[in-house]
């Protein structure tokens, strides 16, 4: 992966400065010795080469010196100032110089990529358990959405079952209201009928000299519910009152009855009281 962001800014850096050489000699070789202008092509390589190489060791320690790093932009605009230049004084293929006047610029530029690269790299290690958190976050949010989706269908089928009951039951009582309104229209008619009314009346009532008792129609209609009896229980019998039940019933014969007999007759009476009341009160009349 390093080398994907190495190889390019390396490659770029190379080419800049083989143009940078070849357009300073080309260019001052015309007014100064070429030996001069070639001094000059190295000066400007030479400053830029030694600047990226402080600017790498400075990388690789983690630290970083904004002083070294515009002399190194210094050094890249320089360059591509020079280039630049010979293209705009250039007689022949102007626009060809001019069009490779940006690779100092673009060499930096790399250069400025690969050390954020270096900055924000990771381990193997670390990548993978990114992706191990990734994956897990992103099957939690699958299972999720799973049971929403589980729990709408059953909500909808919920809904329909009940709205398809609740349709069934309304069917139900309009059938059942059209068969009502059906026999009380019968009934209606039976009791306006002249001759079915005199029937009706004699079966239904004892004909009564001088009166017509008039049949009358069931009531169709709510209907009250009747109160329910409320059970009260008996109040429970206090201790001297049961005191004096168990004693007379258990001296009611001689000789005096057992606990077994006594407490027999006594719930045979309809008295009620617990066993341990009713043992203890034993023991006290006996």
């Amino acid at each position: 992966m390093r080398a994907k962001t190495v190889l390019p800014a390396v490659a770029m850096t190379a080419v800049s400065m083989v143009l940078t050489l070849a357009v300073v000699v080309m260019w001052l070789g015309t007014a100064v010795p070429w030996p001069v202008a070639l001094v000059v092509g190295l000066g400007i390589d030479g400053g830029w080469l030694a600047t990226l190489a402080y600017e790498r060791r400075l990388a690789a320690q983690g630290d970083h010196n904004r002083t070294v790093t515009a002399v190194g932009w210094s050094f890249g605009v320089l360059a591509a100032g020079v280039l630049i230049a010979h293209a705009l004084t250039a007689e022949e293929s102007a626009g060809a110089w001019l069009a490779v006047a940006w690779l100092p610029i673009a060499a930096k530029a790399l250069w400025l990529v690969h050390s954020m690269w270096e900055r924000t790299a990771l381990t193997p290690v670390a990548l993978d358990a990114i992706r191990g958190i990734q994956q897990e976050a992103r099957d939690e949010a699958a299972v999720a959405r799973a049971r929403l989706r589980a729990e709408a269908a059953t909500e909808e089928t919920r809904l329909t079952a009940v709205t398809e009951a609740g349709a069934r039951v309304a069917r139900v009582q309009a059938k059942t209201a059209q068969t009502l309104s059906s026999a009380w229209s019968t009934l209606e008619t039976a009791r306006a009928g002249e001759e079915t009314g005199r029937a009706l009346t004699s079966v239904t009532a004892r004909v009564t000299p001088g009166v017509t008792p008039r049949w009358e129609l069931p009531v169709w209609g709510p209907s009250e519910p009747l109160a329910a009896r409320s059970l009260e229980s008996a109040p429970a019998l206090t201790d001297e009152a049961l005191d004096v039940i168990v004693d007379e019933i258990r001296t009611s014969e001689t000789p005096a009855l057992s606990y077994r007999e006594m407490a027999a007759r006594f719930r045979a009476a309809g008295h009620s009281a617990s066993e341990v009341r009713l043992r203890a009160a034993w023991k006290r009349v006996a």
